[in-house]
């Protein structure tokens, strides 16, 4: 009929059966929302895509055989994929990252109320990436304290002279004394003074103290 919008069309995947059944429930019931498949395991997911053609799939993050991230990456890289959202319980900042790097378009975690999950799946399906505001305020606080590392490690290397600064670049990137004196043209022995004066200047124990200084100042 002319005029009528299309249900969204959402593929469910979760390896727990009840799980799946709820969502699937659920969804169903909501206006403007199809349910159209469902799958147990991300190994699945290729072919209920293909035979389903899903605008929107609820991805579960651990699974047995192929785990959610990685059927993410997967349907991300074919022409045209679906929308993602990934619904755990797993909210570690790894995990929330690693969804979002693989092209998942939302994080949801399963607590969150149904009447939420159905808004988030018609969000996502008209472009519009959701995260569940538990899930934007650790990402907002995460980026906080990294750039308050950032900016406490550049102050604490302003202490340094170029050529010390030089050292802690070096070091940072995993190069030994002699990989660094090689590369900033200097003997073994100066390079070795070089490290005594820096763990001394910045009151650190050791090299690996000056490596995560040096990545936490972005420099490595």
């Amino acid at each position: 009929m002319a005029g009528v919008t299309p249900p969204v069309r959402v593929l469910v995947v979760d390896d727990d059966a009840l799980v799946r059944a709820g969502l699937t429930m659920m969804l169903d019931g909501a206006q403007g929302i199809a349910v159209v498949g469902e799958a147990a395991d991300g190994e699945q997911v290729p072919a209920a895509a293909d035979a389903h053609a899903p605008d929107v799939v609820l991805m579960d993050l651990r699974m047995p055989r192929v785990d959610g991230i990685t059927a993410t990456r997967r349907l991300r890289a074919r022409p045209r994929p679906p929308e993602i959202i990934v619904l755990t319980t797993f909210d570690t900042d790894e995990n929330i990252l690693h969804a979002l790097r693989a092209g998942a378009s939302g994080f949801l975690l399963k607590d969150t109320p149904p009447a939420r999950i159905a808004e988030a799946v018609r969000q996502v399906a008209a472009g519009e990436p959701i995260l569940s505001p538990r899930i934007t305020r650790r990402l907002m606080d995460r980026v906080a304290v990294q750039a308050g590392a950032y900016a406490r490690a550049r102050a604490t290397l302003a202490a340094l002279s170029p050529r010390e600064h030089d050292v802690v670049v070096a070091i940072g990137r995993g190069g030994t004394n002699a990989e660094i004196a090689t590369a900033l043209d200097m003997t073994l022995a100066t390079v070795k003074t070089h490290v005594s004066h820096i763990l001394t200047k910045l009151d650190l124990d050791n090299r690996t103290q000056i490596a995560l200084l040096a990545h936490d100042a972005g420099l490595a």
